[in-house]
């Protein structure tokens, strides 16, 4: 069963926030530590983890419950936002991003502005300066952890994310993270700085998102991570060049007939959970959700 119905998602483009756990039918419960699920039950997981980190406070917490966590610590600070959950097994710190509907928030939060990073390289000022807010009130949180520590989140927060992942593993916290998921999220950085710290970075891109091409290359930001890419059939591909491109415009056109603009409908959350969702049961069922 999807997340929502297609014609529910298309319906002011997914706007999360607005909803109650209620409204949602998860497709993931924990019953047992993370690291016994396989990949894509583990990215289906960090993705609905990122998707309620939407939610208001409230709503968030239910729906954290409805996934297995038992406990959970929301940090606010100047409008940055993150969530500690954590049950008997394990510790997820997801930050909240920004979703599709709010694209002039996106284009403002993800200009070109690069400042020198706490470590090497040049890494994006304005993300850097919303972890800045909210960091220490994490590291404090993270101090007595001693399970295993999972980040993720979606859009503006898989940046975040990733630049806390690699904060913390500088850190004085004993616990490194296990692994990095994103949905969507921008470049951060110059090479130089996404490649300071080894991370297992698990960074999801699907189709046309228009947001994991922000802010541009020729300014000097590079993604860091494996990129895990879904194509315009929903498929889990390794494509690059003229085939990526091909993809693209093909994945373009085709939601255009259907009075879609998927630059912003595939950068939805609901969409990432749903696609990767349709892969882990192809591989549970067939195998045809391996990656090719």
């Amino acid at each position: 069963m999807a997340t929502e119905t297609k014609k529910q998602q298309d319906k002011g483009l997914q706007n999360v926030g607005d909803k109650s756990a209620e409204d949602f039918v998860f497709k993931s419960k924990l019953t047992g530590p993370i690291s016994e699920l396989s990949f894509l039950r583990r990215s289906v997981l960090f993705a609905e983890v990122a998707m309620i980190s939407y939610l208001s406070i409230e709503e968030c917490n239910i729906a954290a419950g409805k996934l297995g966590f038992t406990n959970g610590k929301y940090f606010d600070t100047e409008g940055a936002q993150a969530y500690w959950f954590h049950n008997e097994w394990d510790s997820v710190v997801v930050c909240r991003g920004t979703e599709p509907h709010e694209w002039e928030d996106i284009k403002a939060d993800a200009n070109a502005l690069t400042a020198i990073a706490e470590t090497v390289g040049k890494v994006h000022r304005g993300f850097k300066a919303e972890v800045d807010r909210i960091w220490p009130y994490i590291e404090e949180a993270l101090e007595e952890n001693k399970k295993p520590l999972w980040f993720c989140g979606h859009s503006l927060g898989g940046a975040m994310a990733n630049i806390c992942a690699a904060r913390c593993i500088l850190s004085y916290i004993e616990s490194d993270p296990e692994e990095l998921y994103t949905y969507g999220s921008p470049r951060i950085g110059c090479k130089r700085y996404v490649s300071h710290v080894e991370l297992q970075h698990n960074r999801w891109v699907n189709n046309n998102d228009i947001v994991t091409r922000v802010p541009p290359v020729f300014m000097g930001y590079r993604h860091n991570g494996q990129e895990q890419y879904i194509d315009r059939n929903g498929r889990h591909v390794k494509l690059s060049g003229w085939k990526r491109v091909s993809d693209r415009l093909q994945g373009f056109f085709r939601e255009l007939r259907r009075f879609r603009i998927d630059y912003l409908s595939d950068h939805s959350a609901l969409d990432y959970i749903d696609h990767i969702f349709n892969l882990a049961r192809a591989e549970e069922t067939n195998g045809s959700g391996k990656k090719s």
